[in-house]
């Protein structure tokens, strides 16, 4: 079992920020996320919520071992192409520890109050789609010219190519049964979704369906999910315990409501031992 560290870059000052990434990396942690929104998702009032792909820049610079990710980055608030050179740029500042992950977003607040067009979940799943194609096709370094359901490249180039070849690994957030779980077991090289142990094992026998009919094996798609670390340690335990039964590889540990003190207790006591 992997783990990540989620740093909740929200109502903290970038100090903040900075120092919870390089605590995950010091104590073991395989991966530091944030997440992509533009205002604290919890909490009363406005207050700080740093932007995610530039954070990860900053963070790339600030670590040395970690990978870095968001979960996830939504599909509405920039051009794919634009994605896709801020991703290739990441993957090289940090010498290859980006995890590339996608969504067709969902917070309609944010997108009205910020100017940005949310259209129907059916036309983002489409851009979703578009993305990941010319995502992946730009980063070969090639030319691309591509017409999709929803954008179109003329002639497009991008360089330098990622570090990581053929590319960063690519993780699809989705839940939806109909179209985003067959999505990621046709194209994702990681799943992740919310829920417990029943809920994760038959989303999860829908991405393996998509996969098998694609051609590909599903054991080659690494299963994540989420972990609250707070509370009772040995249910933490017991959580993690059927997780792994249910074939999750990599979990994402929520910044717990005790702080520092907890990560620290966490990763000595319980992640030290599930890890292997």
């Amino acid at each position: 079992m992997r783990f990540g560290l989620d740093i909740a870059q929200q109502r903290l000052e970038w100090s903040e920020i900075v120092d919870r990434a390089r605590l995950a990396e010091e104590l073991g942690f395989d991966g530091v996320w944030g997440f992509d929104h533009f205002k604290p998702m919890y909490g009363e009032g406005p207050g700080n919520c740093f932007e995610g792909m530039s954070t990860l820049a900053a963070l790339a610079t600030a670590t040395s071992r970690v990978r870095l990710g968001l979960l996830v980055t939504g599909v509405t608030y920039r051009h794919p192409s634009v994605l896709a050179a801020e991703a290739v740029t990441i993957d090289h500042a940090s010498k290859g520890r980006l995890e590339l992950s996608l969504g067709a977003a969902w917070f309609a607040e944010e997108h009205e109050q910020l100017g940005i067009p949310l259209p129907p979940l059916r036309e983002r799943i489409d851009r979703l789609e578009d993305a990941l194609e010319v995502i992946r096709r730009l980063f070969t370094g090639e030319e691309v010219s591509y017409t999709g359901r929803t954008l179109s490249l003329d002639h497009a180039r991008l360089l330098p190519r990622p570090v990581q070849q053929p590319h960063p690994p690519v993780w699809i957030g989705a839940s939806g049964e109909q179209r985003m779980l067959p999505l990621a077991g046709r194209l994702a090289d990681a799943w992740h979704c919310f829920g417990g142990p029943e809920t994760l094992r038959r989303k999860w026998a829908v991405v393996a369906r998509a996969a098998e009919a694609a051609g590909r094996d599903p054991g080659a798609i690494l299963r994540a999910g989420s972990l609250s670390i707070s509370g009772d340690l040995n249910a933490v335990r017991r959580f993690i315990d059927a997780q792994v039964a249910e074939g999750t590889g990599y979990l994402v540990c929520g910044w717990p409501t005790e702080g520092r003190a907890r990560v620290e207790e966490f990763a000595q006591r319980v992640m030290s031992d599930a890890a292997g």
